[in-house]
C-alpha cells in the first residue's frame, strides 16, 4: 500500500492538471511480463540483441528468433493489470491526455486506452527489412512452427520483451522463415538497443506531451534516453514531474513527488482520488 504522505502529495501534484504519463516495464510486470531493471531483474546480468547484431550477424538472428518462440505465448497471452486499466479510466475521465509507453506489449490499447505512442513500437507484428511488408506476428508464429515441429516446446525462463533464456545449442537447427512477398529478413516491429526511435513516432509523442501540463512517470527507470527526454523536456518547462516506480530512477532528482508502490495498487487509488476531485479541467 502507498505511503499515505506520499500519496496525498501525488493527488496533490496532479490534481486540476493535464496529465500525460510515461509508461515502462513496471507497468507490466503485474501481467507476468518481466522488466530489464526492476527488483527481481536486477540482479541478473543480461544482454539484449543489438540492432547492429540482428542486421550483420545471420547467427544472432536465428538466436534471436529462436528464443522469441519460446518466449512469444507469454506476451500473446498476458493481459491488461489494473494499472493499465487506471490509466485507460482517467483518459475517459478527462484527466490523463494520452499515455507515451517504452514498452512493446499493446496492454495499454488492450486496456482501453485510446491514444497511446508506443516510442519502441509493437512485437505484435513483424517487418520485413528488404520490403517493409507487415506481417501480425501471430502468424509468423504459426510459421516458425510448422518449420520447427517439436522445436518449440521446451522448458525457458521468460526474460523481457517476449524473449527468454535458451543455451546456445538450442538455436543451431532453427529454421527462421523469411517475407512472404519477398523473401526478405523479418524483424519484429520494435526498437532494438542500439536503433532510433523513428522520428515520425517521437514527433507524435511531442505532440501528446504538448498537450499536457503535468509528467506521471509510471513504472520506468528512465535509464533510457527514448523515456528520460521526456522529464527532461519537464524540467525545462517547469512542469511537475510525478514518479511511481518500485526501486531508484534516474530521474528522482527532479521529481516533484516520489511515490515508491506497485501501480496496480497505486494508480486505481490515483484515479479514484483525482476522479473524485471537485475541479478538473477538460482535455477536449
Amino acid at each position: 500500500m502507498p505511503p499515505p504522505d506520499a500519496f496525498a502529495a501525488l493527488v496533490a501534484h496532479l490534481r486540476d492538471r493535464r496529465i500525460v504519463a510515461l509508461t515502462g516495464a513496471g507497468c507490466s510486470t503485474e501481467s507476468g511480463i518481466p522488466d530489464y531493471r526492476g527488483p527481481e531483474t536486477r540482479r541478473r546480468a543480461r544482454n539484449p540483441i543489438r540492432h547492429r547484431a540482428f542486421l550483420n550477424d545471420p547467427e544472432a538472428r536465428r538466436r534471436y528468433w529462436a528464443r522469441s518462440a519460446v518466449g512469444w505465448p507469454r506476451i500473446a497471452g498476458a493481459r491488461p493489470n489494473a494499472g493499465h486499466e487506471a490509466l485507460a479510466r482517467m483518459e475517459r475521465a478527462g484527466l490523463v491526455c494520452g499515455v507515451i509507453t517504452q514498452n512493446v506489449d499493446g496492454l495499454h490499447e488492450a486496456a482501453g486506452s485510446r491514444r497511446v505512442v508506443a516510442l519502441h513500437g509493437a512485437l505484435a507484428r513483424v517487418r520485413c527489412l528488404a520490403c517493409g511488408d507487415l506481417e501480425p506476428r501471430d502468424a509468423f508464429q504459426r510459421r516458425l512452427r510448422r518449420r520447427n515441429p517439436g522445436g518449440l516446446a521446451r522448458a525457458a525462463e521468460i526474460a523481457p520483451d517476449g524473449d527468454a533464456e535458451l543455451g546456445p545449442e538450442a538455436a543451431r537447427a532453427f529454421v527462421v522463415p523469411g517475407c512472404l512477398r519477398c523473401g526478405g529478413v523479418l524483424k519484429p516491429d520494435v526498437v532494438f538497443f542500439g536503433e532510433n526511435v523513428p522520428r515520425a513516432r517521437l514527433a507524435e509523442a511531442w505532440r501528446l506531451f504538448d498537450e499536457a501540463d503535468a509528467l506521471l512517470v509510471a513504472g520506468s527507470s528512465l535509464a533510457v534516453y527514448s523515456g528520460y527526454r521526456f522529464v527532461r523536456e519537464a524540467v525545462r518547462r517547469s512542469m511537475p514531474v510525478a514518479i511511481v516506480n518500485l526501486g531508484p530512477t534516474r530521474g528522482d532528482a527532479h521529481a516533484a513527488v516520489r511515490l515508491e508502490a506497485r501501480l496496480g495498487e497505486a494508480l486505481p487509488r490515483l484515479a479514484a482520488a483525482l476522479t473524485e476531485a471537485p475541479a478538473r479541467r477538460d482535455t477536449a
